[in-house]
């Protein structure tokens, strides 16, 4: 006697069944082991149901304030919006954006006021320090808020939140700037007992973001070189085109006269490097600079000899994956996701290949 057959519809709505029912299960265990305390039984129900049948913007409905750094028209933030923007397209959550200037006194007092309006997740860069964020952040926690950081990590305050989103997109800061200090000795073959400025960021106003600075600083005095380290001050930090700006940076060659090698700690600053040497009347390789970030003024300036290197942390992805991970901690309660992204040099070898991309704001 032949066992009964299932009809095909029948065998296909059991098996549907069967992987809702699976994926519920696993959700819900995921979210028993880890403790999430954005996660229920209900919420795995319904985000099973979402993973079997959704399509599209499926963070609809999800609240994000998002920190730019910046503004709107600054070379890097430029490229960090872009990416948050494409994720907000691509996902469907509502985003709000902040600007501060770089300012971290400002960045702090507006990340207090996004907790009091209660949003589902803040997107932060970390750049006030863990003694000033460890309590707002707290606080945020308390109320339920998924916070995750880009750019500027605290890994003291990020380990605590792990299990509840608290991500990291960004470079390690340290490593960054070893890796482009070292980049231009070994290219350039400086020798050691010459002179090199950095201009970098102050540990006073910002001692996590400093970490990067101090990395250029130590892949410079490693390779021998006596380095001026000086810091932005905040208006120069803020407005890298002003005439100020250009004051700032004419007036630190003229104190170290024999410097020929510069690094510029500031993404924005490297792009305004190649205007800085013509208004002082240089000519593209009388000095060796190296800095960050690629943006349209910084392609230029390789390709016309006035910038030697660059360290590319891909800023499109510090906007795009922290909106990715609120989306993905809110809805389907995933841990913090820690990504480096900064881990290529850039310079008149290699240039044409991101130069098109630069110019679209997406590398």
């Amino acid at each position: 006697m032949e066992s009964p057959v299932a009809p095909p519809q029948a065998v296909a709505d059991k098996k549907t069944g069967l992987a809702v029912v699976a994926v519920i299960l696993i959700l819900a265990g995921v979210a028993a082991v880890l403790g999430y305390k954005y996660w229920t039984l209900a919420q795995a129900t319904s985000s099973a149901n979402q993973v079997t049948g959704a399509s599209g913007q499926w963070c609809r409905g999800v609240n994000l304030d998002f920190f730019g750094g910046g503004s709107e028209q600054d070379p890097f933030s430029s490229v960090v919006y872009n990416g948050a923007q494409t994720a907000q397209k691509d996902l469907g959550a509502n985003v709000k954006y902040i600007w501060s200037g770089w300012d971290s006194g400002k960045m702090a007092s507006q990340f207090k006021d996004a907790v009091a309006e209660s949003p589902d997740g803040i997107a932060m860069m970390g750049h006030p320090g863990s003694d000033v964020l460890g309590p707002l952040i707290d606080e945020a926690e308390r109320h339920n808020i998924i916070v995750t950081l880009m750019n500027v990590d605290l890994p003291d305050i990020r380990g605590k939140y792990l299990s509840n989103g608290f991500g990291y997109v960004g470079q390690n800061l340290y490593n960054s700037g070893l890796l482009i200090s070292k980049g231009l000795v070994q290219k350039y073959s400086l020798k050691s007992g010459t002179e090199a400025i950095v201009f970098g960021v102050d540990p006073a106003n910002s001692p996590s973001r400093y970490e990067r600075t101090k990395g250029c600083v130590d892949g410079l005095q490693a390779g021998g070189l006596v380095v001026h380290d000086i810091p932005l001050p905040p208006e120069i930090d803020n407005d890298t085109n002003s005439p100020a700006a250009l004051k700032f940076f004419t007036d630190a060659l003229a104190k170290y006269p024999d410097v020929r090698t510069i690094i510029t700690d500031h993404g924005s600053m490297t792009a305004s490097v190649p205007s800085y040497l013509k208004s002082m009347g240089k000519k593209p390789g009388e000095y060796v600079v190296g800095g960050f970030d690629l943006s349209t003024a910084t392609v230029n300036g390789i390709e016309s000899g006035y910038i030697g290197l660059i360290h590319d942390q891909q800023p499109f992805l510090q906007g795009y994956l922290p909106v990715l991970q609120v989306c993905l901690t809110k809805k389907y309660g995933f841990a913090g996701l820690n990504i480096d992204t900064g881990v290529g040099l850039i310079d008149n070898t290699n240039v044409n290949v991101v130069a098109q991309l630069a110019q679209n704001k997406f590398r």
